[in-house]
Protein backbone atom coordinates (compact mmCIF):
# COMPACT_ATOMS: atom_id res chain seq x y z
CA UNK A 1 0.00 0.00 0.00
CA UNK A 2 2.56 2.48 1.03
CA UNK A 3 4.43 1.83 -1.84
CA UNK A 4 1.24 2.34 -4.48
CA UNK A 5 1.04 5.80 -2.70
CA UNK A 6 4.76 6.94 -3.27
CA UNK A 7 3.92 5.54 -6.95
CA UNK A 8 1.21 7.97 -6.85
CA UNK A 9 2.78 10.97 -5.51
CA UNK A 10 5.64 10.46 -7.82
CA UNK A 11 3.16 10.95 -11.14
CA UNK A 12 1.48 13.54 -9.54
CA UNK A 13 4.58 15.54 -8.94
CA UNK A 14 5.94 14.50 -12.70
CA UNK A 15 2.89 15.79 -13.94
CA UNK A 16 3.61 19.42 -11.99
CA UNK A 17 7.45 19.24 -13.18
CA UNK A 18 5.86 18.42 -16.89
CA UNK A 19 4.05 21.48 -16.64
CA UNK A 20 6.38 23.91 -15.89
CA UNK A 21 8.41 22.40 -18.13
CA UNK A 22 6.28 23.36 -21.27
CA UNK A 23 4.98 26.66 -19.92
CA UNK A 24 9.18 27.06 -20.26
CA UNK A 25 9.14 25.63 -24.05
CA UNK A 26 5.94 27.85 -24.78
CA UNK A 27 7.53 30.91 -23.18
CA UNK A 28 10.97 30.71 -25.52
CA UNK A 29 8.75 29.80 -28.21
CA UNK A 30 6.49 33.34 -27.84
CA UNK A 31 9.96 35.07 -27.23
CA UNK A 32 10.81 34.56 -30.22
CA UNK A 33 7.84 34.80 -31.81
CA UNK A 34 7.68 38.27 -30.74
CA UNK A 35 11.24 38.96 -32.00
CA UNK A 36 9.90 37.98 -35.74
CA UNK A 37 6.21 39.94 -35.53
CA UNK A 38 6.12 43.12 -36.51
CA UNK A 39 5.46 46.25 -38.92
CA UNK A 40 9.11 45.17 -40.32
CA UNK A 41 9.72 41.73 -41.73
CA UNK A 42 12.51 40.28 -40.03
CA UNK A 43 13.72 36.79 -40.59
CA UNK A 44 15.07 34.44 -38.02
CA UNK A 45 18.34 34.59 -39.62
CA UNK A 46 18.37 37.96 -39.58
CA UNK A 47 17.92 37.67 -36.19
CA UNK A 48 20.58 34.92 -35.43
CA UNK A 49 22.83 37.42 -37.34
CA UNK A 50 21.77 40.18 -34.74
CA UNK A 51 23.03 38.16 -31.98
CA UNK A 52 26.20 37.28 -34.03
CA UNK A 53 26.96 41.44 -35.19
CA UNK A 54 26.54 40.42 -38.78
CA UNK A 55 23.06 42.55 -39.58
CA UNK A 56 22.03 45.41 -41.09
CA UNK A 57 21.73 48.55 -38.39
CA UNK A 58 18.19 48.95 -39.08
CA UNK A 59 17.23 45.64 -38.20
CA UNK A 60 19.62 45.66 -35.07
CA UNK A 61 17.95 48.96 -34.02
CA UNK A 62 14.17 47.23 -34.56
CA UNK A 63 15.33 44.16 -32.37
CA UNK A 64 17.84 45.43 -29.68
CA UNK A 65 16.07 48.66 -28.86
CA UNK A 66 12.42 48.10 -29.46
CA UNK A 67 11.54 44.02 -29.41
CA UNK A 68 13.59 42.88 -27.44
CA UNK A 69 12.93 44.99 -24.18
CA UNK A 70 8.80 44.55 -25.29
CA UNK A 71 9.27 41.05 -25.03
CA UNK A 72 11.04 40.97 -21.93
CA UNK A 73 9.15 43.29 -19.93
CA UNK A 74 6.17 41.55 -21.13
CA UNK A 75 7.26 38.21 -19.51
CA UNK A 76 8.42 40.08 -16.27
CA UNK A 77 5.00 42.07 -16.27
CA UNK A 78 3.03 39.16 -16.53
CA UNK A 79 5.19 37.21 -14.31
CA UNK A 80 4.18 40.27 -11.49
CA UNK A 81 0.82 40.30 -11.75
CA UNK A 82 0.13 36.92 -11.95
CA UNK A 83 2.24 35.46 -8.57
CA UNK A 84 1.30 38.78 -7.16
CA UNK A 85 -2.45 37.10 -7.51
CA UNK A 86 -1.70 33.82 -6.42
CA UNK A 87 -0.10 35.10 -2.93
CA UNK A 88 -3.12 37.19 -2.56
CA UNK A 89 -5.19 34.55 -3.06
CA UNK A 90 -3.63 31.85 -0.74
CA UNK A 91 -2.26 34.73 2.05
CA UNK A 92 -6.36 35.84 2.41
CA UNK A 93 -7.73 32.71 1.48
CA UNK A 94 -10.21 34.29 -1.20
CA UNK A 95 -9.90 32.81 -4.57
CA UNK A 96 -10.95 36.07 -6.21
CA UNK A 97 -8.06 37.42 -4.09
CA UNK A 98 -5.52 40.01 -7.41
CA UNK A 99 -3.89 43.33 -7.50
CA UNK A 100 -7.50 44.28 -9.69
CA UNK A 101 -9.89 43.14 -7.71
CA UNK A 102 -8.36 44.57 -3.92
CA UNK A 103 -8.27 47.86 -6.00
CA UNK A 104 -4.57 48.20 -5.86
CA UNK A 105 -3.92 47.98 -9.60
CA UNK A 106 -5.99 51.31 -9.50
CA UNK A 107 -4.59 52.62 -6.53
CA UNK A 108 -1.08 52.29 -8.11
CA UNK A 109 -2.64 53.63 -11.32
CA UNK A 110 -4.20 56.62 -9.15
CA UNK A 111 -0.34 57.03 -7.98
CA UNK A 112 1.19 57.23 -11.30
CA UNK A 113 -0.62 59.99 -12.20
CA UNK A 114 -0.79 61.75 -9.39
CA UNK A 115 3.41 61.63 -10.17
CA UNK A 116 3.27 62.66 -13.60
CA UNK A 117 0.31 65.31 -13.08
CA UNK A 118 0.97 66.92 -9.65
CA UNK A 119 4.38 66.08 -8.97
CA UNK A 120 6.46 67.16 -12.32
CA UNK A 121 7.13 63.23 -13.14
CA UNK A 122 6.40 63.82 -16.66
CA UNK A 123 7.34 66.71 -19.27
CA UNK A 124 4.49 68.00 -21.46
CA UNK A 125 7.45 67.41 -24.51
CA UNK A 126 6.07 65.07 -27.25
CA UNK A 127 8.70 62.82 -29.24
CA UNK A 128 7.42 59.92 -31.92
CA UNK A 129 6.90 57.19 -28.97
CA UNK A 130 5.06 59.16 -27.06
CA UNK A 131 2.98 62.42 -25.87
CA UNK A 132 4.17 62.75 -22.20
CA UNK A 133 7.95 62.17 -21.29
CA UNK A 134 8.30 60.21 -18.12
CA UNK A 135 11.07 61.94 -16.85
CA UNK A 136 11.33 60.11 -13.71
CA UNK A 137 10.19 56.64 -13.73
CA UNK A 138 11.92 55.99 -9.83
CA UNK A 139 9.11 58.83 -8.43
CA UNK A 140 6.37 57.29 -10.17
CA UNK A 141 7.15 53.77 -8.76
CA UNK A 142 7.30 55.22 -5.40
CA UNK A 143 3.92 56.78 -5.79
CA UNK A 144 2.53 54.09 -7.69
CA UNK A 145 3.30 51.96 -4.60
CA UNK A 146 2.61 54.24 -1.47
CA UNK A 147 -0.75 54.61 -2.69
CA UNK A 148 -0.82 50.81 -3.30
CA UNK A 149 0.29 50.64 -0.32
CA UNK A 150 -2.36 52.29 1.63
CA UNK A 151 -5.25 49.97 -0.42
CA UNK A 152 -3.44 47.41 1.14
CA UNK A 153 -3.30 48.47 4.64
CA UNK A 154 -7.07 49.22 4.23
CA UNK A 155 -7.61 45.81 3.48
CA UNK A 156 -5.04 44.20 5.46
CA UNK A 157 -6.92 46.27 8.85
CA UNK A 158 -10.44 45.17 7.67
CA UNK A 159 -9.15 41.48 8.08
CA UNK A 160 -7.43 41.75 11.55
CA UNK A 161 -9.54 43.94 13.52
CA UNK A 162 -13.16 43.57 11.67
CA UNK A 163 -12.62 39.57 11.12
CA UNK A 164 -13.91 40.56 7.51
CA UNK A 165 -15.33 37.35 5.47
CA UNK A 166 -13.24 36.90 2.15
CA UNK A 167 -16.62 38.28 0.62
CA UNK A 168 -16.12 41.58 2.43
CA UNK A 169 -12.39 41.95 1.40
CA UNK A 170 -13.41 41.42 -1.74
CA UNK A 171 -16.17 44.23 -1.64
CA UNK A 172 -13.87 46.65 -0.29
CA UNK A 173 -11.09 46.02 -2.61
CA UNK A 174 -14.34 47.25 -5.04
CA UNK A 175 -15.26 49.85 -3.40
CA UNK A 176 -11.85 51.58 -2.99
CA UNK A 177 -11.06 50.72 -6.55
CA UNK A 178 -14.15 52.74 -7.71
CA UNK A 179 -12.41 55.37 -4.99
CA UNK A 180 -9.04 55.73 -6.93
CA UNK A 181 -11.14 55.72 -10.26
CA UNK A 182 -12.72 59.23 -9.00
CA UNK A 183 -9.26 59.92 -7.62
CA UNK A 184 -7.19 59.37 -11.21
CA UNK A 185 -10.56 60.77 -13.18
CA UNK A 186 -10.35 64.53 -10.93
CA UNK A 187 -6.46 64.68 -11.37
CA UNK A 188 -7.64 64.34 -15.19
CA UNK A 189 -9.54 66.84 -15.09
CA UNK A 190 -7.46 69.73 -14.21
CA UNK A 191 -4.68 68.18 -16.10
CA UNK A 192 -3.61 69.97 -19.59
CA UNK A 193 -4.36 68.20 -22.70
CA UNK A 194 -1.34 66.51 -23.42
CA UNK A 195 -1.29 64.99 -19.74
CA UNK A 196 -5.02 64.05 -19.95
CA UNK A 197 -4.44 62.06 -23.31
CA UNK A 198 -1.39 60.48 -22.36
CA UNK A 199 -3.15 59.39 -18.73
CA UNK A 200 -5.93 57.94 -20.43
CA UNK A 201 -4.00 56.12 -22.93
CA UNK A 202 -1.67 54.73 -20.30
CA UNK A 203 -4.80 53.62 -17.99
CA UNK A 204 -5.41 51.09 -21.33
CA UNK A 205 -2.36 49.01 -19.93
CA UNK A 206 0.29 48.96 -22.57
CA UNK A 207 3.65 47.00 -23.38
CA UNK A 208 4.83 49.56 -26.15
CA UNK A 209 6.27 51.89 -23.85
CA UNK A 210 8.76 49.39 -22.88
CA UNK A 211 12.52 50.15 -22.99
CA UNK A 212 15.59 48.94 -21.52
CA UNK A 213 15.37 51.31 -18.52
CA UNK A 214 11.70 50.08 -17.57
CA UNK A 215 12.99 46.79 -17.84
CA UNK A 216 15.95 46.71 -15.66
CA UNK A 217 14.07 48.10 -12.88
CA UNK A 218 11.00 45.61 -13.73
CA UNK A 219 14.25 43.12 -13.05
CA UNK A 220 15.54 44.87 -10.07
CA UNK A 221 11.69 44.37 -8.52
CA UNK A 222 10.29 41.22 -9.61
CA UNK A 223 13.52 38.54 -9.31
CA UNK A 224 13.99 39.54 -5.96
CA UNK A 225 10.17 39.52 -4.74
CA UNK A 226 9.82 36.20 -7.26
CA UNK A 227 12.69 34.85 -4.67
CA UNK A 228 11.08 35.98 -1.68
CA UNK A 229 7.98 34.22 -2.05
CA UNK A 230 9.51 31.38 -2.92
CA UNK A 231 11.23 30.94 -0.03
CA UNK A 232 8.09 31.70 1.81
CA UNK A 233 6.38 28.96 -0.08
CA UNK A 234 5.82 26.89 3.10
CA UNK A 235 4.39 29.95 5.32
CA UNK A 236 2.23 31.23 2.51
CA UNK A 237 0.40 27.49 1.98
CA UNK A 238 0.26 27.41 5.69
CA UNK A 239 -2.25 30.29 5.35
CA UNK A 240 -3.94 28.92 3.21
CA UNK A 241 -5.01 26.36 5.39
CA UNK A 242 -6.23 28.83 8.18
CA UNK A 243 -4.68 31.38 10.17
CA UNK A 244 -5.55 28.67 13.65
CA UNK A 245 -3.48 26.23 11.64
CA UNK A 246 -0.62 28.38 10.73
CA UNK A 247 -0.13 29.20 14.11
CA UNK A 248 0.26 25.82 15.15
CA UNK A 249 2.58 25.29 13.02
CA UNK A 250 4.97 28.20 14.03
CA UNK A 251 4.19 30.32 11.82
CA UNK A 252 3.78 34.50 12.67
CA UNK A 253 0.72 34.51 10.70
CA UNK A 254 -0.07 38.92 11.11
CA UNK A 255 3.98 39.55 10.22
CA UNK A 256 3.69 36.75 7.28
CA UNK A 257 0.33 38.36 5.73
CA UNK A 258 1.86 42.64 6.11
CA UNK A 259 5.11 41.14 4.68
CA UNK A 260 3.64 39.05 1.73
CA UNK A 261 0.87 41.81 0.86
CA UNK A 262 3.75 44.45 0.69
CA UNK A 263 5.91 42.64 -1.79
CA UNK A 264 2.53 41.70 -4.06
CA UNK A 265 1.94 45.65 -3.34
CA UNK A 266 5.25 46.73 -4.80
CA UNK A 267 5.59 44.06 -7.61
CA UNK A 268 2.09 45.20 -8.75
CA UNK A 269 2.72 48.82 -8.23
CA UNK A 270 5.82 48.32 -10.41
CA UNK A 271 4.26 46.92 -13.71
CA UNK A 272 1.33 49.57 -13.42
CA UNK A 273 3.38 52.27 -13.31
CA UNK A 274 5.38 51.47 -15.88
CA UNK A 275 2.23 49.57 -18.33
CA UNK A 276 -0.65 50.79 -16.92
CA UNK A 277 -3.77 48.82 -15.89
CA UNK A 278 -3.50 45.25 -17.49
CA UNK A 279 -7.17 42.85 -15.82
CA UNK A 280 -7.46 39.70 -15.21
CA UNK A 281 -3.69 38.64 -15.13
CA UNK A 282 -3.46 38.30 -11.25
CA UNK A 283 -6.91 36.78 -11.71
CA UNK A 284 -7.33 34.39 -13.91
CA UNK A 285 -3.72 32.93 -14.87
CA UNK A 286 -3.42 31.38 -10.71
CA UNK A 287 -6.51 29.65 -11.62
CA UNK A 288 -5.75 28.47 -14.45
CA UNK A 289 -2.66 26.74 -12.72
CA UNK A 290 -4.16 25.64 -9.90
CA UNK A 291 -6.79 23.70 -11.75
CA UNK A 292 -3.67 22.03 -14.21
CA UNK A 293 -1.36 21.42 -11.01
CA UNK A 294 -3.40 21.64 -7.68
CA UNK A 295 -2.43 24.37 -4.89
CA UNK A 296 1.25 23.08 -3.85
CA UNK A 297 3.07 26.48 -3.53
CA UNK A 298 6.30 24.69 -4.25
CA UNK A 299 4.79 24.32 -7.78
CA UNK A 300 2.45 26.57 -7.72
CA UNK A 301 4.63 29.97 -7.72
CA UNK A 302 7.11 29.32 -10.31
CA UNK A 303 4.16 27.62 -12.47
CA UNK A 304 2.15 31.07 -12.28
CA UNK A 305 5.12 33.16 -13.19
CA UNK A 306 6.36 31.29 -15.80
CA UNK A 307 2.71 30.72 -17.52
CA UNK A 308 1.64 34.06 -16.01
CA UNK A 309 4.88 35.28 -18.44
CA UNK A 310 3.21 33.33 -21.18
CA UNK A 311 -0.36 34.73 -20.89
CA UNK A 312 0.64 38.14 -21.26
CA UNK A 313 3.28 37.82 -24.24
CA UNK A 314 0.72 35.67 -26.12
CA UNK A 315 -1.60 38.27 -25.67
CA UNK A 316 0.34 40.85 -26.67
CA UNK A 317 1.54 39.35 -30.04
CA UNK A 318 -2.43 39.26 -30.97
CA UNK A 319 -2.81 42.91 -29.72
CA UNK A 320 0.33 43.43 -32.25
CA UNK A 321 -1.33 41.54 -35.19
CA UNK A 322 -5.07 40.94 -34.61
CA UNK A 323 -5.18 44.56 -36.49
CA UNK A 324 -2.03 44.67 -38.08
CA UNK A 325 -0.65 47.49 -38.86
CA UNK A 326 -2.57 48.77 -35.87
CA UNK A 327 -1.73 47.96 -32.26
CA UNK A 328 -4.12 47.38 -29.97
CA UNK A 329 -2.95 48.13 -26.23
CA UNK A 330 -2.63 44.99 -24.55
CA UNK A 331 -5.01 46.05 -21.78
CA UNK A 332 -8.13 45.83 -23.81
CA UNK A 333 -7.51 42.21 -25.07
CA UNK A 334 -6.69 40.90 -21.23
CA UNK A 335 -9.81 41.88 -20.68
CA UNK A 336 -11.56 40.42 -23.37
CA UNK A 337 -9.77 37.05 -23.11
CA UNK A 338 -10.02 37.52 -19.24
CA UNK A 339 -13.15 37.91 -18.26
CA UNK A 340 -15.35 35.16 -20.54
CA UNK A 341 -12.12 32.87 -19.63
CA UNK A 342 -12.97 33.39 -15.62
CA UNK A 343 -16.47 32.80 -16.23
CA UNK A 344 -15.73 29.32 -18.10
CA UNK A 345 -13.66 28.04 -15.09
CA UNK A 346 -16.92 29.33 -12.84
CA UNK A 347 -18.72 26.93 -14.81
CA UNK A 348 -16.22 24.15 -14.94
CA UNK A 349 -15.88 24.29 -11.14
CA UNK A 350 -19.40 24.39 -10.08
CA UNK A 351 -19.79 22.21 -7.44
CA UNK A 352 -16.08 21.32 -6.85
CA UNK A 353 -14.87 23.99 -4.50
CA UNK A 354 -14.34 27.45 -4.34
CA UNK A 355 -10.79 27.14 -5.63
CA UNK A 356 -11.95 25.59 -9.16
CA UNK A 357 -9.87 22.70 -8.78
Amino acid sequence: MSKEIIQEYKQFTTRKRLFIWVCIFLLLLFVVLGLLIGASSISLNNIIHIFTGNSEDINRQIILNIRLPRVLSAVLAGTALSVSGTVMQSILRNPLGSPFTLGISNAAAFGAAFAVIILGAGSTQSNVNDAVLINNPYLITISAFFWSLVSTVIILLMARFKDASPETMILTGIILGSLFIAGTTGLEYFAEDVELSTIVFWTFGDLGRASWREFYILLAIVIPSLFYFMSNRWNIRSLNTGDETANSLGVNVEKTRIKVMLVASLTTAVAVSFFGIIAFVGLVVPHLVRKMIGSDERFLIPATALFGGVFLLASDLLARSIIAPMVLPVGILTSFIGAPLFIFLLFKGKGKGIWLR
